[in-house]
């Protein structure tokens, strides 16, 4: 589905119900929009006093309010951030700063938590659960991942909802959670489902989003690399402490390269603070040298948003998509790839949209 370029409502909503309080027709993003799994994102924006509604103050009050864009072609909405920062004065404009509802998951905390032989995506739900309360209408789409996990965390250990569900999803194996946006029954107002999957989003092997060199896409680069912290063949995650009594995984290996002729390249981390279970520091080693082990392969392309996939309609954050290339001076021969959608910027005014494809290993 391609209906031409993108046109945006934005609305200024509040924050609490979702409500909207305004249409702001004279609100400009000063950059793209963006969005990635399991990471909140940010957006500067600019409003015309001289085009704002009367309203415009309490629907943009930081804080109070969130702003959110709606594709008026399939009246979908793709974006969604809680107003942080407004300034303004003399000036005809009052300049926006936003941010994805991940952040608010860093400005709550889960409390403490034991949770034992406990499926993933419940382990994200009960994390999440207790910004439900005084926060926005985030509601809880987890489907069981039907893999069981221990997780503790102390309110003394002062982790945020968002570390500990990154801490969660980096785990090897670990579910995948992404914060969406959607209209509410009455559509006059927003929620937003926070889904928890083994995976997000559609992994088809023959996706119907193609973006095609030439054609919609106007260029294209493969980033392959085997820098620190992105390429290792060997992996041990630490714990708090110094010494011989620091806590630490055991030795992940890829032997399977290895054994057949490729190098050994080390890493040694500290993935997250006040780990205290050897088998989540396991986890962590495991699940970071499976994405390391051959390096890491991304494939970022500009393509002409009017004739490529529509974002929202024909594809979402973590679907499968097809990156189709005749040839170029990198594949002469031409490519054929399909990988998931990690990230995604939209420029409306450019008429750009950038899929972020990652290879997973």
């Amino acid at each position: 589905m391609t209906p031409g370029p993108y046109t945006l409502a934005w609305y200024g909503c509040d924050l609490r119900t979702g409500g909207i309080v305004e249409d702001l027709p004279a609100l400009r993003p000063a950059g793209a929009l963006s969005r990635k799994l399991g990471v909140s994102t940010t957006l500067q924006l600019e409003l015309a006093l001289s085009g704002a509604p009367d309203e415009w103050e309490s629907a943009t009050a930081p804080g109070r309010s969130l702003l959110v864009a709606v594709d008026t072609a399939t009246d979908t909405p793709i974006w969604a951030g809680a107003v942080l920062a407004r300034d303004g004065g003399s000036a005809d404009t009052v300049q926006l700063g936003a941010a994805t509802l991940e952040a608010y998951l860093d400005a709550r905390y889960p409390g403490t938590q034991t949770l034992l032989g406990t499926d993933q995506a419940t382990v994200i739900a009960a994390l999440a659960a207790p910004a439900l309360t005084g926060g926005p209408p985030i509601v809880i789409d987890a489907v069981a991942t039907g893999t069981t996990m221990d997780y503790l965390v102390s309110d003394g250990d002062d982790k945020t909802v968002l570390s500990c569900l990154t801490e969660v999803m980096n785990l090897e194996g670990g579910p995948e959670w992404t914060i969406e946006v959607a209209w509410n029954a009455g559509h006059n107002g927003f929620q937003f489902p926070l889904r928890v999957r083994k995976q997000i989003g559609t992994q088809a092997p023959s996706p119907e989003a193609v973006f095609d060199f030439p054609g919609c896409v106007a260029e294209y680069v493969l980033s392959e690399s085997y820098e620190a912290g992105k390429g290792a063949t060997r992996v041990i995650a630490r714990g708090e402490g110094e010494g011989e009594s620091r806590l630490s995984s055991p030795l992940q290996e890829a032997t399977a390269l290895t054994s057949n002729g490729w190098p050994v390249w080390e890493y040694r981390y500290t993935p997250s603070t006040g780990i205290t279970d050897p088998n989540q520091l396991t986890a962590h080693a495991s699940g970071s040298l499976a994405l390391m082990a051959q390096g890491a392969q991304v494939w970022t392309m500009q393509a002409t948003a009017s004739r490529a996939p529509r974002v929202g309609a024909d594809w979402n954050l973590g679907d499968t998509v097809r990156l189709a290339i005749e040839h170029s001076r990198r594949h002469p021969a031409g490519a054929d790839t399909v990988a998931r959608c990690w990230s995604w910027e939209l420029e409306p005014a450019a008429d750009q949209v950038r899929p972020i494809l990652v290879e997973e290993g």
